[in-house]
C-alpha cells in the first residue's frame, strides 16, 4: 500500500508593512501668516487690556506718571458696584431680545422672498441692501426725527389713529420707551444681513424633498417645521450667534439716542458704561476690567451655540 499523498499549501503572503504617514507641514505653514496677523491685531490689545486692568491707570498716567500694580483691586472695586450689575442685567436682556427678534423677522422675510414673484423679490432685496448700506449715524438721526416728541411722524400718526395720549410724547425720556426705539433701530439695521443669509440657505433646500413632503400630505407649516428649518439650522445658529455678539456690544446707537436727553444712568449698556468709566471719569483701569468681563460674558453667552455647531460638524 502506498502512503497517502499530503498536499502542501503555500504559506499566506506576509502582510505588507504599514507605513506611517508623516503629517504634512504645508497646511500649518500656510496658516502661520493668518495666525500671526490675528495675534498682532487681536492678541496685543487684549494683552494690554489685561495688564491695564491690573494697574492703577487714570488721568495722571495719561500725562506720563508710571502706573502702579494693584492686582485684582480694580475687579473688586468694579464688581462690588451695584450699578455694574444693573447694566449687565439690562445688557443681557436687551441683547437676547434684539437677537431673537432680528432672527425671527429675518426668517420671515427670507420665506417671503422665496415665495414671491422674482420681480418682487428683487425689490425686497434692493430695499434690504439699501437699509443695510445706510450709515449708522444717518440711520439713527432719521429715526430720532421720526420719534421726535414735537414734530415726529410717529406721534402724529398715532394721534391720527385716535391715540391722543401720544401728542407730544417723549419717547426717549423714559427707559422703557427709550429701549423700544433702540430696538427698532438695531433690528432695522440688522435684519437685512439675517434675511439675505437665510434666503441663501433656503435656495439650497432641495425642491424634490419639499415636493415629496407635499405628496405625502404635509402642509406648509409642517414642511417648515419638520423639513425646512432643520435643514437650514446651521445657518440659523450662525446668524443667531453673530447677532448675540453684535447686540451685546452695542454702543454708538445708544450713545446717539442718549444725546437727545435720555436718562444716561438708566439707559447705559455695557459699552456705554465702559465709555463713561474711561472717558467720563478717567478710570481707564476700571474700564479695562469691565472690558475683560464683557469678553468673558460674550464667550459664556455664545458657547452653547458654538458647541452645537461643533457637534453638527462632527
Amino acid at each position: 500500500m502506498t502512503a497517502p499523498s499530503v498536499e502542501r499549501t503555500a504559506p499566506p503572503p506576509a502582510a505588507p508593512a504599514v507605513r506611517r504617514r508623516r503629517p504634512r507641514l504645508t497646511p500649518y505653514l500656510l496658516l502661520v501668516p493668518a495666525v500671526a496677523v490675528l495675534v498682532a491685531g487681536l492678541g496685543y490689545p487684549v494683552f494690554w487690556q489685561v495688564v491695564t486692568s491690573l494697574q492703577e491707570f487714570g488721568l495722571a498716567q495719561q500725562f506720563g506718571q508710571p502706573p502702579t500694580f494693584v492686582g485684582l483691586d480694580n475687579y473688586a472695586r468694579i464688581f462690588t458696584d451695584d450699578r455694574l450689575w444693573a447694566v449687565v442685567a439690562r445688557s443681557i436682556l436687551f441683547c437676547l431680545v434684539n437677537a431673537f427678534v432680528t432672527v425671527g423677522i429675518g426668517v420671515l422675510l427670507a420665506l417671503l422672498m422665496k415665495a414671491v414673484h422674482p420681480a418682487v423679490r428683487v425689490v425686497l432685496q434692493v430695499a434690504l441692501l439699501l437699509a443695510w448700506a445706510m450709515p449708522m449715524v444717518a440711520a439713527v438721526t432719521v429715526w430720532k426725527w421720526l420719534f421726535d416728541w414735537r414734530t415726529g411722524v410717529v406721534n402724529w400718526l398715532l394721534v391720527q389713529l385716535g391715540f391722543d395720549q401720544y401728542a407730544g410724547h417723549a419717547w426717549l425720556a423714559q427707559p422703557l420707551s427709550f429701549f423700544f426705539v433702540a430696538t427698532v433701530i438695531i433690528v432695522w439695521m440688522s435684519v437685512p444681513f439675517v434675511a439675505l443669509s437665510v434666503y441663501a440657505a433656503l435656495t439650497q433646500v432641495s425642491e424634490e424633498v419639499l415636493e415629496a413632503a407635499r405628496i405625502d400630505g404635509a402642509g406648509p407649516v409642517r414642511i417648515l417645521r419638520s423639513i425646512t428649518l432643520p435643514l437650514i439650522r446651521p445657518v440659523l445658529s450662525i446668524v443667531l450667534l453673530l447677532q448675540i455678539i453684535w447686540d451685546l456690544r452695542v454702543f454708538a446707537q445708544i450713545r446717539l439716542l442718549q444725546d437727545s436727553g435720555a436718562p444716561v444712568s438708566e439707559t447705559n449698556l455695557l459699552g456705554n458704561f465702559i465709555f463713561e468709566l474711561g472717558i467720563g471719569r478717567q478710570d481707564f483701569a476700571g474700564a479695562a476690567a469691565v472690558s475683560i468681563f464683557v469678553l468673558a460674558l460674550t464667550v459664556l453667552l455664545s458657547w452653547p451655540y458654538v458647541r452645537n455647531l461643533l457637534k453638527e460638524d462632527a
